[in-house]
């Protein structure tokens, strides 16, 4: 999912009559041979010979668990530094496949920009860091106005252990309508650097009123960090709300930009003539 800010809320517990989704993010920050990276999510599929199969399974009994799949047969090869997600089921040394026929993964961002042909969908995420100067450009709310929000230069050793959501041009349909075809623009953001203010109850109706009638609620969807350090989030979706949305959260608040450009190259630079209309 794109989750626009994710909002974080470390206290919450919840409820046990309530579904939610465990957090597969978009991006993550891990050292590979002793530097920092940014990876991100890219799932292997099955070819069309099995998804064909694994389809009319479904349609035929409907779930997804016994469906018997051939890893090493039935799905395309993974890219090189391809890596499974963590703590997803292994059998016999392959990983086992979620309920959508999908095996989670992330991949180096480093590596994207040269698979831009087969992958172009996550091409943008090496676009939003400079490995050379080992920093990300990153959009949060400003350290001292929290009416602000800001764009700035951040050392990827912050951000180590961190996930992040990419939003952008050509990421997910654009809802926060950032940059242009000719001129696109993406951003990361940290999940939690957006902090829910009026905290609703784990309660169906009372999420759904925050998300209808509050101004914070003008987002995608609520990630809670939980004390095992777990992801959870529920989406817009979930609750049978739409998305995308005129007016959204992040739309609303101005931007400044917070960044020293002599000390980066050009891959950066161009960050000066940008015009926020706001």
């Amino acid at each position: 999912y794109l989750d626009e800010g994710s909002v974080q809320c470390k206290t919450a517990q919840p409820d046990s009559s309530y579904k939610f989704c465990l957090l597969h993010s978009f991006a993550f920050v891990i050292t590979f041979l002793d530097q920092p990276y940014l990876w991100a999510r890219l799932d292997r599929k099955p070819n069309k010979q099995a998804e064909k199969r694994f389809k009319n399974f479904l349609h035929s009994k409907g779930n997804p668990k016994e469906f018997f799949w051939n890893v090493e047969e039935d799905f395309k090869p993974a890219p090189e530094c391809w890596i499974p997600a963590k703590e997803i089921e292994q059998i016999n040394g392959n990983p086992v496949p979620d309920e959508n026929g999908h095996i989670p993964g992330t991949m180096m961002s480093l590596l994207m920009q040269f698979c831009k042909k087969n992958n172009k969908q996550y091409c943008w995420h090496s676009s939003v860091v400079n490995y050379e100067f080992e920093i990300a450009l990153v959009l949060k709310h400003h350290p001292d106005d929290s009416g602000l929000l800001e764009i700035s230069a951040v050392p990827l050793s912050d951000l180590l252990e961190q996930t992040l959501e990419l939003i952008g041009t050509n990421i997910n349909g654009n809802p926060c309508g950032l940059g242009s075809k000719k001129h696109p623009l993406h951003l990361p953001i940290p999940h939690g650097a957006f902090q829910i203010r009026n905290l609703p109850s784990l309660k169906h109706n009372h999420l759904l009123s925050w998300f209808e009638g509050c101004k914070d609620g003008k987002i995608e969807g609520i990630v809670w960090h939980c004390s095992d350090g777990c992801l959870i989030k529920v989406h817009r979706h979930h609750l049978g709300l739409c998305w995308p949305i005129p007016d959204t959260y992040m739309n609303s608040r101005p931007v400044i930009i917070n960044m020293n450009l002599n000390k980066c190259d050009s891959k950066f630079a161009r960050l000066k003539d940008i015009i926020f209309d706001v």
